[in-house]
């Protein structure tokens, strides 16, 4: 079975912040998670590089835009690095094969009479890189970031939007393309309002790719990165990777770039008859007070403080853990260190590290053998079975509170059976139980925080093999196992 996840492009105006790691640690972990359960996953990112702000932020450096690209995108790249991004491909929209595959599509649309040319009147927002329209007139803002627009007017090509009402209607009243549910409502009533063309090319923009027309416009960046989906797996240039990927399984966007991924982008798709994405999740926003966490805010929270001081797995942790997937969120470091303290160092850690010190000081380092308790085992079944129905659905935070009653239940059981009191047979079955345990939750957050599981299982005496696959959740061990070097992974912060 195959799994293609992709992101959205991220636009290289910016360096990575909050917004893009989220949906990027959102993507990784659900590429990891259907590994392990042995899909063949296709995951794909990149970045959008080109437009008239591109353009412009260049020019206001000095510098060309191809210099601006290479450099904002390999800040991406070490970024996705640093925080263990498992992608198969980064794309960039500056690269030939993409540049080509638009080039084709818009040939391929026009010569259908998808494309038609017609004369754009209107305003144009820089900062959207959109057409928008505005209330007043006289006084022209953007509707969605209440910057000043230009007025324009300029011969261009549409694409037949409009043609597609009925059919995006149907296909977001009977599919799960439109996720979460609750923005179903807000999409379909934008589009009873009724659709119309949109332009696809830009007369006077010179950053872009060009369109394979006698005038040679510069194609609409919107169009350009959208078809990054199609390109990423070599759609007309690599067709057995194509075929074996299409169409998208999960698409995650941020819901500020709704309107593009529910209306324009599954319109190309039917225009160019392709079987539709399955699903496109649009998640929330991480706020600080009320305001949206952004650039233009003024108020960007950088994932770098927060890897240096707590480490790349806690902050992929809280991401996931502090909110459920698909709505705003507040971020701060109080609520972070409050999460840390309690979910990594009192609850994770503190059963990881009592664990092993009584194996240790008990039978010198090595497991004993003995049965598995019932309760353990069938509380693992029933927590795998919850948690995978959380996953499949993007429900990440919902994921984990089913790994913590495990993780609760552990505690508990070790406080109870106070193994510490017991002599060395007695104490053995309550031991290898809760090694089994901890085995398990390693496997079941390996998605989440990758680089910590790997490290405790060495700690536990186990290779990493053992916990790379979900059927690994049976496997009971007969043979003694001698525990590795310990450390202390998670430091109270005060």
């Amino acid at each position: 079975m195959k799994f293609y996840i992709t992101t959205p492009l991220y636009y290289v105006n910016a360096e990575p912040h909050i917004g893009h790691t989220y949906t990027t640690v959102a993507a990784d972990c659900l590429a990891r998670f259907y590994r392990m359960k042995d899909y063949d996953v296709f995951f794909l990112t990149g970045t959008d590089e080109h437009g008239q702000k591109i353009y412009e932020t260049a020019e206001k450096e000095g510098i060309s835009p191809v210099e601006l690209t290479d450099r904002v995108s390999s800040i991406f790249k070490e970024m996705w690095k640093k925080i263990n991004i498992s992608y198969d491909r980064f794309i960039r929209t500056t690269e030939k094969e993409h540049e080509e595959v638009v080039k084709k599509v818009f040939k391929k649309l026009l010569d259908k009479g998808e494309l038609y040319k017609g004369e754009y009147k209107g305003f144009y927002c820089v900062h959207c890189e959109s057409y928008v329209n505005v209330e007043e007139a006289k006084n022209p803002v953007c509707p969605d970031c209440n910057r000043p627009v230009k007025e324009i007017s300029e011969p261009s090509y549409f694409f037949k939007l409009s043609l597609y009402q009925k059919q995006l209607e149907e296909l977001i009243e009977k599919s799960d393309i439109v996720k979460p549910d609750f923005r179903k409502n807000e999409i379909l009533n934008f589009i009873k309002k009724g659709l119309i063309d949109i332009s696809v090319t830009r007369k006077n923009v010179v950053w872009g790719i060009e369109s394979p027309t006698e005038e040679k416009y510069t194609i609409y960046v919107w169009f350009d990165a959208l078809l990054n989906y199609l390109s990423g797996i070599g759609y007309l240039y690599d067709d057995q990777t194509f075929q074996k990927y299409w169409p998208p399984d999960v698409q995650l966007i941020g819901k500020d770039i709704m309107r593009f991924h529910y209306i324009v982008w599954p319109a190309i798709i039917f225009a160019l008859n392709l079987p539709q994405p399955k699903k496109i999740f649009a998640h929330g926003w991480w706020i600080s007070g009320k305001e949206k966490i952004s650039k233009s805010k003024g108020n960007i929270i950088s994932p770098e403080y927060y890897i240096k001081e707590y480490g790349v797995d806690p902050f992929r942790f809280f991401l996931l853990r502090e909110v459920p997937f698909g709505l705003d969120g507040e971020f701060s470091e109080e609520n972070f260190k409050k999460r840390y303290n309690s979910d990594l160092v009192n609850d994770f850690g503190n059963l990881l590290n009592r664990s092993l010190n009584l194996i240790e000081k008990k039978w010198n380092g090595f497991l004993p053998e003995d049965e598995i308790d019932e309760s353990i085992i069938n509380l693992s079944e029933e927590v795998y079975k919850k948690y995978s129905e959380k996953m499949e659905n993007l429900s990440f935070s919902e994921g984990i509170e089913e790994i913590w009653k495990l993780m609760i239940y552990l505690n508990k059981y070790l406080d109870e059976k106070a193994p510490w009191r017991e002599d060395n047979e007695n104490a053995k079955k309550t031991m290898v139980s809760v090694f089994y345990g901890i085995r398990n939750l390693l496997i079941l957050l390996r998605p989440f925080i990758p680089e910590t599981c790997e490290k405790m299982a060495e700690m536990l005496g186990l290779e990493r093999k053992e916990i790379d696959k979900f059927e690994n959740l049976k496997v009971k061990y007969t043979g003694r196992i001698k525990i590795g070097k310990r450390e202390i992974i998670f430091y109270r912060k005060k």
